[in-house]
């Protein structure tokens, strides 16, 4: 191993005891492969257990809580408990190859398809429209928030008893939990919404729940994390200081981590704070101030872009796509091979790096969104 990345090599244990062989996760990525009923199928299995060697842990991709929280075709379902041995199949070929498996739960919100949920009854914070509807979404009750609140914790129940070593709670990429913080998809006037603290209402009673369930089902030391995004593109959403309030609460909240949902690791703020100059992770880092671990992510694709990213001070770093192009990132860094680390998808080479069609069509489809497309 170059001396130089062996910092990223070095074990990390969480305050509950539970420790990382490594600084390097894979980052949770939406694959489209489980089969209509939200069962995981092999494909799956076989793409997760071909990645899951080299890091230290692999957060799922996103699991709804509810049958109205589908957000994709293809989605893997943690909504009732005849789904946990479908969630034990994955959490055993992830732990299979040495690493941590952390389920990330979710509930789809107003961008979940219309034909994917019962009787097509689209649920938001507000009656908004989502990206791809053709009607706006339907507020949610109070009584029907509380009853999500519940899931969330029934399907943290429901890992703890698959087999996993965790939950990371999906507050990012303008699903549900993100639209109730979002001042422009909740214009609620109860206690779910308002001003800015009372937005984030909806996120800690989830937090909260999670860790009521952990506390009372997990019979040894079990991961709970937090996702979320920086700020909102548009003038009237969140901005990267009310994501730094949310922070901030979240940082006392006893959480095992928070884990940042970015593109580029190294991009900065758009507003809502002083020097626009500096990067998120900057503010996100010094806002945290080592209450509790923050996990990296954003464009890693090369050994020195990790090394660049580790340099910052974050504890954690997570790969999505590099570790897609390449499934044998970590072990190449560890072996001193850094620099046959592929950095571009190879788009003959499906079969070799082990992903499922509906994944492997969207990557080629999606110019932009991988190197090499």
């Amino acid at each position: 191993m170059n001396a130089k990345y062996k910092d990223l090599f070095t074990p990390y244990r969480f305050k509950n005891g539970i420790e990382l062989k490594n600084r390097i996760i894979m980052a949770p990525m939406t694959n489209f492969s489980s089969d209509d009923d939200g069962n995981v199928t092999d494909a799956e299995v076989d793409y997760y257990a071909r990645r899951s060697k080299g890091v230290s842990m692999v957060v799922t991709a996103c699991t709804y809580v509810t049958p109205n929280g589908k957000g994709f075709p293809g989605e893997f379902g943690g909504d009732t408990d005849e789904m946990i041995p479908s969630l034990e199949r994955l959490a055993g070929a992830i732990k299979d190859q040495g690493a941590k498996a952390i389920l990330q739960i979710f509930h789809g919100g107003v961008q979940c398809p219309s034909d994917l949920v019962p009787d097509g009854d689209v649920v938001s914070a507000s009656d908004v429209m989502g990206d791809n509807q053709e009607k706006k979404a339907r507020a949610l009750t109070e009584a029907e928030i509380e009853e999500i609140i519940e899931a969330f914790g029934e399907t943290t129940r429901r890992a703890i008893e698959a087999g996993y070593d965790g939950v990371e709670i999906h507050g990012a990429n303008g699903y549900l939990i993100h639209q109730f913080f979002s001042p422009m998809t909740n214009q609620r006037e109860d206690r779910f919404g308002g001003s800015l603290e009372k937005r984030m209402t909806f996120p800690m009673a989830i937090v909260d729940k999670v860790k009521s369930v952990v506390d009372e089902h997990a019979k040894h030391p079990f991961i709970v994390g937090y996702r979320f995004s920086p700020e909102e593109p548009e003038e009237n959403g969140f901005s990267m200081g009310d994501t730094l309030s949310l922070v901030d609460a979240l940082a006392d909240k006893d959480l095992d981590y928070l884990h940042v949902s970015l593109f580029d690791f190294f991009s900065k703020p758009r507003r809502g704070v002083e020097d626009v100059e500096k990067t998120r992770m900057d503010y996100l880092l010094e806002t945290i101030a080592d209450r509790t671990p923050l996990i990296g992510v954003g464009s890693i694709y090369s050994a020195e872009d990790a090394r660049k990213a580790f340099e910052t001070g974050v504890p954690l770093l997570a790969l999505g796509r590099g570790l897609i192009i390449d499934p044998d990132w970590v072990q190449k860094l560890a072996d001193g091979k850094e620099d046959e680390i592929v950095t571009e998808i190879d788009k003959e080479k499906q079969e070799q790096l082990v992903v499922p069609d509906p994944l492997w069509n969207a990557i080629i489809h999606t110019p932009g969104w991988f190197p090499g497309v």
